[in-house]
């Protein structure tokens, strides 16, 4: 009985705004309380299975919220500013080899892979990043 008074504390105080941290830990409790009041237990088997049940939730919910973090992440482009280039139209100011090469967009260069020789006043779009260096190609200007 005293564990799903506790699971209930527990779960009360989660709607206080703790972020997920105790909520596991008191449906723990009130699972524990649930096996009491159909299985006879001792107060060690008590601890010892609410001592489990936490862990395991826990671990399960921060598994799940971990990969849920780790796409999340992979999907944002916010302050990463190769990925923001994605797309984006340059006009070329200078004539550019085929290869690797530097290219500049707005106030600044970037080392970029063109898949052909580009010559002055040309367009090309930013098709990939892939760490420091763009991936472009040559639009075609009608």
């Amino acid at each position: 009985m005293a564990l799903a008074s506790l699971g209930l504390a527990l779960i009360a105080f989660e709607l206080l705004g703790t972020a997920g941290y105790f909520l596991w830990i008191g449906l723990s409790a009130l699972a524990v309380g649930t096996l009491l009041s159909s299985l006879p237990m001792s107060w060690q088997l008590q601890w010892s299975s609410f001592a489990i049940f936490s862990l395991a939730t826990t671990w399960l919910w921060w598994r799940k919220q971990h990969k849920k973090d780790a796409e999340d992440d992979r999907l944002r482009d916010l302050n990463e500013k190769q990925k923001q280039l994605i797309g984006q139209i340059i006009t070329v100011t200078e004539d550019l080899p085929a290869g690797t090469c530097r290219l500049r967009v707005g106030d600044t260069t970037w080392k970029a892979e063109l898949d052909q020789a580009t010559p002055k006043g040309s367009q090309v779009e930013v098709i990939d990043v892939k760490g420091i260096t763009l991936k472009a190609r040559k639009t075609l200007n009608f």
